[in-house]
């Protein structure tokens, strides 16, 4: 496969996020609109060169029938491990343990390419406030936080997960339920992982 432009990637990969996001595929004058082109022609022009690039495939005529390639598709799809749980509530021990992979799309889980990613399933209600409920399944990455993230936390030798905060120049971890206490560190503090995606599971 012949490599992409800038612009050529921009397209794809909107096209690619519309139909994770909406299971529909954006037409000619959706790509116009987005990327302010001046006209169709323009768009189309651009989903000729991916299809010449065996990325899409395209049927005549026809306004939304354009489908990524599936070896494209696949490239997307990553496997991420399960790490057993961890505790949403007050901080505790845990042992690692695998629990299995979760399949997942990398572009709109907001998994960064190169980056360790790994799944922790959620105990607790310590995180609902941020829309985090136990039984969810959290998606993380192994890099440095920035203030605010949520992120699965080694915290004096106990594991939690919690919001990153720094006041003063001194980080600590919130809670989002009131219920919950802030936890400063006496020792140490060590994040383990930056949440980037939730997976809910709908119970009946």
């Amino acid at each position: 496969m012949n490599a992409l432009t800038d612009r050529q990637q921009q397209v794809l990969d909107f096209i690619a996020d519309a139909q994770a996001q909406t299971g529909v595929l954006p037409s000619t004058r959706e790509i116009q609109e987005h990327f302010g082109f001046a006209s169709q022609t323009a768009a189309v022009n651009h989903l000729r060169a991916l299809e010449k690039k065996g990325v899409i495939q395209r049927a005549a005529g026809r306004a939304r029938a354009v489908a990524l390639t599936a070896h494209l598709e696949r490239e997307r799809i990553i496997d991420v491990p399960i790490y057993g749980q961890i505790a949403a509530g007050f901080a505790e021990t845990v042992e690692q343990e695998n629990d299995g992979m979760v399949s997942i799309d990398a572009a709109s889980a907001g998994v960064t390419k190169g980056q360790r990613a790994f799944g922790l399933k959620v105990r607790g209600d310590s995180m609902t406030g941020a829309g985090i409920n136990d039984g969810d399944l959290v998606i993380l990455e192994n890099r440095e936080p920035t203030p605010g993230a949520v992120v699965a936390a080694l915290i004096d030798g106990e594991t939690t997960l919690k919001r990153y905060l720094v006041q003063r120049g001194q980080p600590y971890l919130k809670a989002e339920n009131p219920r919950f206490p802030d936890l400063i560190p006496a020792r140490e503090l060590i994040i383990q992982g930056v949440m980037v995606a939730l997976i809910r599971k709908f119970r009946k």
